[in-house]
């Protein structure tokens, strides 16, 4: 009775299979919208976004185009799959902040990445809000129409 000895894996073999089972998350924010963005290395260039396809979720073309900016610049947009959790504001909020949770993850994937995407402005949160409604006035700029007598 001889006991068969098992192949042990050598280690590059085993920081080969860490890195292609490794999963990068960020997060991304624009006006009220917050995304949770996980991407997956090794795909075939799927994008979710709360469960659905992104070009489903998304109606405009802009909004398609922004959250695939990152990955069309890169060149890695048919071999990863994302999967983005979106809640609160609109589409165009929500739309750039799977943009700025891609553009995150890639440069946590890959540090060399970021002068190109710095150069695209992908890196930057845009910090742009709603302007508060002041009192004495109709909105935040707009003031009550001004009558001579």
């Amino acid at each position: 009775m001889k006991k068969e000895i098992e192949k042990i894996p050598e280690v590059n073999e085993i920081v080969k299979d860490k890195e292609e089972k490794k999963v990068y998350m960020a997060t991304g924010r624009r006006k009220k919208a917050v995304a949770r963005v996980r991407v997956f290395p090794n795909g075939k260039g799927r994008i979710s976004i709360n469960g659905k396809d992104f070009r489903d979720y998304f109606s405009t073309i802009n909004n398609i185009k922004q959250v695939q900016k990152a990955l069309l610049l890169t060149e890695l947009d048919k071999s990863m799959d994302i999967r983005a959790n979106v809640r609160g504001g609109g589409t165009g909020g929500q739309s750039g902040a799977v943009s700025l949770g891609i553009s995150r993850c890639l440069l946590e994937r890959d540090p060399q990445l970021r002068a190109m995407l710095r150069s695209e402005d992908l890196l930057t949160r845009d910090p742009r809000a709603k302007e508060r409604k002041k009192y004495g006035q109709k909105g935040a700029r707009r003031k009550f129409q001004w009558t001579k007598r």
